[in-house]
């Protein structure tokens, strides 16, 4: 049986260090087992967040060799015998505890999103094609990997002036919903922060549901801010009619 040598992170937001650890390796061993021998073998207060190790809970967010990623779904068998596996709580949002972040903010923000919106007559029967449209965003099992990755919230800690790609990608699924009517392009505007988004794609290579967040989300949405606030025509129709905005069929 190998052996593998992993650093850790262990600290608080006061400050802290990288321990390192070896760790005998089996067959079909991820991260999270190696997180969880260490927990039982060495250091049992090592603070950790997971729940299903299937990755679908989105828990056990990390940066594993400077990448955000589920350490439940990176295998152990990927690195290199002898190659040092580092292993970091996400940057992003404030660190509460070793690789424990706080993730609240996400769910402050989410809050304010306008929500699902049909017509009071509406005619629950739609084509299929509609409902593939928004059913891959539906996939997100918010990890917020991509919030870690996007430079925005990252690098510039803009949390002030944008949501970051996992609330884009929840917009989207309630805007190209046949059945929604709600107007949320002023909203992702000046609210969400849309312009901020300069489509670098990196959150789409780190997603663990493969949602093509840029191409089928973000850059859609980028097309109806344009579309309502530069497109020529609708600034006229603005013009003569003042606020009074014609609602726009979902396309």
């Amino acid at each position: 049986m190998r052996e593998a040598k992993l650093k850790v992170f262990r600290g608080t937001k006061d400050g802290g260090e990288f321990k390192e650890y070896k760790v005998p390796v089996e067959d079909g061993m991820v991260v999270l087992d190696a997180i969880h021998y260490i927990q039982r073998e060495v250091d049992p207060d090592l603070a950790v967040r997971w729940n299903c190790k299937a990755a679908k809970c989105g828990s056990c967010s990390a940066e594993v060799n400077g990448k955000p990623s589920l350490m439940c779904k990176t295998r152990m068998e990927h690195f290199a015998e002898g190659e040092e596996i580092v292993v970091q709580p996400i940057q992003t949002f404030p660190l509460v505890k070793d690789l424990v972040t706080d993730v609240q903010w996400n769910y402050e923000v989410n809050k304010t999103i306008p929500a699902f919106t049909p017509a009071d007559d509406a005619d629950w029967t739609f084509y299929q094609e509609d409902i593939d449209r928004v059913q891959e965003f539906r996939k997100c099992i918010e990890c917020f990997l991509c919030q870690d990755v996007c430079h925005v919230l990252r690098d510039h800690n803009r949390k002030d002036a944008f949501y970051g790609p996992r609330f884009l990608v929840r917009t989207a699924s309630l805007e190209m919903h046949p059945l929604d009517t709600e107007d949320r392009i002023e909203f992702l505007k000046k609210t969400e922060g849309l312009g901020f988004c300069n489509i670098t794609k990196c959150c789409t290579e780190v997603c663990p549901e493969e949602i093509h967040i840029t191409d089928n989300a973000i850059i859609p949405l980028k097309e109806r801010v344009v579309s309502e606030f530069y497109d020529p025509v609708v600034a006229l129709f603005r013009a003569i009619f003042g606020d009074k905005k014609k609602k726009k069929a979902k396309v």
